[in-house]
């Protein structure tokens, strides 16, 4: 009889390199581990918290001290022109929410789609801010059925849930983008990269983070394997 799927609760900015560094780091172990992975993404909408973008500098930053270290990702810094940076994730993140629905992708859906923007934003620098952009990405993803989509965006379904999750993640133990939950329920804030600042004012009036390991064991614990 196969093991039940592992679901694993994610809260996460969809714009975080250090959110998909970690989405990276379980889908490359559930596979390894031959595991089914099921990621329930829930939304910490940093531009919500912050009540503005979050600033490309830092992205930048963070992007040089994991992708320099760590090359295999295949990330680049962004080679579109500035005009179409994406000023918002939350349309790309309400699309996630949506894609959920049982209709539309159910959760392993929903987990193939993020994949797919995350993508867009890090390797491919595409604008997810823009609907046909998402749907664009969605057509990549064998679970999601794009049209369903489609219509699911047009009725802004996704939207009520980022606003849910954000108020969420204000009043309980969510921490910070990347936040994991396994089955015991006890949060993991961005696990397994050890790093510091080159100085303590970040960039650009600053320092720099700097990427000084980078241990995968997390991902193994959290996905129940045995030793």
């Amino acid at each position: 009889m196969p093991d039940a799927p592992v679901t694993l609760t994610f809260w996460s900015d969809l714009s975080c390199p250090w959110a998909t560094l970690a989405l990276d780091t379980l889908h490359a172990e559930a596979l390894r581990l031959d595991v089914e992975l099921l990621v329930d993404h829930r939304a910490f909408p940093l531009e919500l918290f912050n009540k503005m973008p979050t600033p490309k500098h830092i992205i930048d930053s963070e992007i040089v001290a994991i992708a320099g270290r760590l090359p295999e990702l295949g990330w680049r810094l962004w080679h579109a022109p500035d005009a179409t940076y994406p000023v918002t994730m939350l349309p790309a993140m309400e699309a996630v929410q949506a894609a959920k629905d049982p209709a539309v992708g159910g959760l392993a859906g929903s987990d193939q789609l993020d994949t797919a923007l995350r993508r867009a934003f890090l390797v491919e620098s595409r604008c997810v801010s823009i609907p046909a952009v998402i749907l664009e990405a969605a057509d990549t993803c064998p679970l999601v059925d794009t049209d369903a989509l489609e219509r699911a965006m047009a009725e802004g379904r996704g939207r009520a849930e980022i606003h849910r999750d954000w108020k969420e993640a204000v009043r309980t133990s969510v921490q910070g983008s990347p936040t994991l939950f396994g089955a015991d329920g006890q949060p993991v804030h961005n696990p397994g990269p050890r790093y510091h600042w080159s100085k303590d004012v970040p960039p650009p009036e600053g320092g720099f983070p700097v990427l000084e390991e980078y241990s995968r064991d997390w991902a193994a614990t959290l996905l129940g394997a045995k030793g």
